[in-house]
């Protein structure tokens, strides 16, 4: 019989630390098969990523994105992830896609954190007020219990609406400032131009990148680029696909053996000392949907 997991009642039983072992354990087995497919009709998309991991099963997620909807009083995007058993491709659960996305998306930023950034981080900074915004809020809380948070938003209104919601969150005015203060900066913007500068940062900081997806968009400069040790998540979803490391790998200003790992080679994602300055591109990918669905599948069991 097919498990039914809304919203709701899936993340009732998830654990931010939890997951990101579960991510650890899920590049222990084979690398996984991956693809996305488009159709579209107009500006309607039908998107689909789908995943096969030896070991684990099979993973598709499907994601219609409506831009008309909002103004009909409609959500853009809705969807749902289907999971497959490993031994006989049985439909094992359909998943609500909008809870996969929050805690792969939060999660796959913080498997990287525990390992990169300093373990006496105190002070995050938030770059963007959005929805993911609020989710790497709830995500760095876990493993940084006693961090002081602050949010730069390019409208402020959004980060004091931000800082309103979620008790104890500061609003920064000037950028440039709270990167300097912070121990670690994530950032959830759509920016096509680089946000972030690299002349910014301090010694032993951990950069997490996370909004740009689009072979268009940059959230950081180059400069931040030479000065960091440089992580993604995966070779094949970031570096041909994601402006962040395509547009400064085309140009010559890094090359492809100055990413030091992805997650397939995650004994390498350690701090080489107290004073260098870390940067890790979330990618995403529908392996990580996989292995994040497969995760709220088996807490949902009781697993």
């Amino acid at each position: 019989m097919t498990t039914i997991i809304s919203f709701a009642e899936g993340e009732a039983n998830l654990d931010w630390i939890k997951l990101t072992d579960a991510l650890a354990a899920g590049h222990d087995l084979p690398k996984a098969e991956i693809s996305d497919s488009f159709l579209y009709r107009g500006k309607d998309t039908l998107l689909q990523r789908q995943a096969w991991i030896d070991g684990m099963g099979i993973g598709v997620k499907s994601a219609t994105v409506f831009p008309g909807n909002p103004a009909q009083g409609v959500p853009m995007i809705h969807g749902g992830v289907t999971l497959y058993d490993d031994a006989h491709g049985i439909l094992e659960a359909l998943i609500d896609f909008h809870l996969v996305t929050k805690w792969k998306t939060a999660g796959d930023s913080l498997l990287a954190a525990r390992r990169l950034a300093r373990p006496d981080s105190r002070k995050i900074l938030i770059v963007g007020a959005g929805t993911v915004g609020r989710n790497l809020h709830a995500a760095y809380s876990a493993a940084f219990p006693d961090a002081q948070f602050t949010v730069w938003n390019r409208t402020q209104a959004n980060a004091e609406a931000m800082a309103e919601e979620i008790e104890g969150i500061a609003v920064a005015n000037d950028l440039e400032t709270a990167v300097g203060e912070a121990d670690i900066i994530t950032s959830a913007t759509m920016s096509t131009e680089p946000t972030l500068r690299g002349d910014w940062l301090q010694p032993g900081q951990h950069v997490d990148l996370i909004g740009a997806y689009r072979p268009d968009m940059r959230e950081i400069d180059n400069t931040a680029l030479t000065r960091a040790r440089l992580f993604v998540d995966s070779y094949d979803t970031t570096l041909d696909h994601i402006g962040e490391m395509k547009i400064p790998l085309a140009e010559g200003v890094i090359s492809r053996d100055d990413i030091v790992a992805d997650y397939y080679s995650l004994a390498d994602f350690t701090r080489q000392s107290d004073d260098e300055i870390t940067l890790f591109k979330n990618g995403g990918g529908a392996h990580l949907d996989l292995m994040t669905s497969r995760f709220i599948l088996d807490q949902f069991k009781g697993a």
